[in-house]
């Protein structure tokens, strides 16, 4: 692929036209494209409460939502927008989205008020724009603290510290400002259930993977979920002890070839091998880079990306128009790199594939999330389209809301030990949106919630 021009900062263009053709056609969305039947809201009255100290001028409100899955905008934007009176929010996404989600996408975000971001770097005009809007946009100011999805209803990833500094930097310029407004930031938990059985669509797509993979599937074509089980043990192994070999003979690396799993259940060893797998592919991206391998696994696949990006979008730097050959040496660079960017691609989608997510609790959800993810590992492999995920069965997502956090009574904190109290916020709010889950089990005989917004 040519390089292409640099990725630049896309500012919110918000349009009310646009807006109101999206409130408009949202219903139709969730039902025919996320397949979302219905979307329950517990703690209604928080949000309402919370908008109302928003617009009668007493809070600055940022809205901290949970992000298990990319089609969380669609039953965030049902719970603003059915508000009396409606609501709305502005937002940060994440820049790569338009490079590719399409063209439509990259049009209508910012025309929805959306904020990019580059998650790798520190992405100066992003963060200036999302502290002015938390800080005196006429909306509500969205994000979410895990910072991309995880594929899991029920676990939430490490939450990084942008939102807990973006709400004391609001506090601290209110303060300054001598503003009587408060910062609350209200924890929003999001996850989804299906709204009928699935172990069908479920052992069916767990055939499929185990073809792939090169596996008979089992002949009973039984819906025991111990059998389904163990066939979802056997998948996830056969797929780590391929992609050994081939980092083993096609990189030389060092990946010890283990024997094949007696009969038995034992997800330690996915536990065990998984690590060494992901940070020997990321090695494989990071050394053409010039990268060391600094941080935890999702780290490093950010930093990965930021780099790749500086070669598939190269910056000119303020360098004139560059001759034909500094052009097509560009171009072969950043072909180069967009050949080995699926080994980083791989590696954030088999890095929250768990033998002991199912265990603990053997839900269709569960078992339903972990396939997903063996199913987009497989993708990226197969170069296939990411796009064509398979949708499993109709859906209803749940919205909680926790109590908001008051940022202002921490302010003392942070500015003594600015570190310390993003800290502090981030795993309180961790500790929060963790809380809000329910296990997906309970919610399968769980009746409505008393406020309910149906997708209608």
């Amino acid at each position: 692929m040519p390089a292409g021009a640099p990725l630049t900062f896309l500012p919110p263009r918000l349009d009310r036209r646009v807006l109101w053709a999206c409130r408009r056609g949202l219903p139709l969305w969730l039902r025919r494209s996320a397949r979302i039947d219905r979307v329950d809201v517990e703690g209604q009255e928080r949000l309402a409460a919370a908008l109302e100290r928003f617009r009668s001028g007493r809070s600055r409100l940022l809205l901290a939502f949970r992000h298990p899955s990319i089609d969380d905008p669609g039953p965030m934007a049902r719970l603003l927008w059915s508000q009396r009176p409606a609501a709305h929010a502005q937002f940060l996404y994440d820049r790569g989205i338009p490079l590719w989600a399409g063209d439509t996408i990259g049009w209508l975000l910012p025309r929805l008020g959306g904020c990019s971001i580059q998650r790798g770097k520190l992405d100066l005009p992003a963060l200036r724009t999302a502290r002015e809007l938390l800080l005196d946009g006429a909306y509500p100011f969205a994000a979410a603290p895990e910072g991309a999805t995880n594929g899991h209803n029920e676990v939430v990833s490490a939450l990084e510290p942008g939102v807990a500094q973006l709400a004391f930097w609001t506090a601290d310029d209110l303060a300054k400002a001598r503003r009587p407004e408060a910062t609350e930031v209200l924890p929003i938990g999001l996850q989804y259930t299906y709204t009928g059985p699935i172990w069908p669509a479920i052992e069916e797509l767990l055939a499929q993977l185990e073809r792939d993979a090169g596996q008979r599937p089992d002949p009973t074509r039984s819906l025991d979920p111990e059998r389904l089980y163990g066939r979802l043990i056997a998948l996830a192994e056969r797929m780590l002890g391929l992609l050994e070999r081939f980092y083993r003979e096609a990189y030389r690396l060092n990946l010890p070839e283990l024997p094949p799993r007696e009969d038995g259940d034992d997800p330690a060893r996915i536990g065990e091998r998984l690590p060494r797998l992901l940070d020997a592919a990321l090695a494989v991206v990071e050394q053409p880079l010039g990268m060391e391998a600094r941080g935890d696994l999702v780290e490093r696949c950010r930093r990965i990306e930021q780099a790749s990006w500086e070669r598939l979008y190269p910056p000119t730097n303020g360098q004139a128009e560059r001759c034909p050959l500094e052009r097509g040496l560009a171009d072969r660079l950043a072909e180069e790199t967009a050949r080995r960017l699926w080994h980083m691609r791989m590696v954030e989608a088999f890095v929250a594939v768990s033998g002991h997510y199912v265990r603990e609790s053997p839900s269709q959800e569960r078992f339903a999330d972990t396939l997903l993810l063996l199913w987009d590992t497989q993708c990226r492999i197969l170069g296939a389209d990411p796009g064509q995920r398979p949708r499993l069965g109709r859906r209803r997502a749940w919205v909680r809301i926790a109590p908001p956090i008051a940022v202002q009574e921490r302010l003392a904190a942070y500015r003594a030990d600015r570190r310390g109290a993003v800290a502090a916020l981030t795993a309180d709010l961790q500790t929060t949106l963790q809380g809000l889950i329910v296990p997906s089990i309970q919610l399968a005989g769980q009746p409505a919630a008393p406020d309910v917004s149906r997708a209608r």
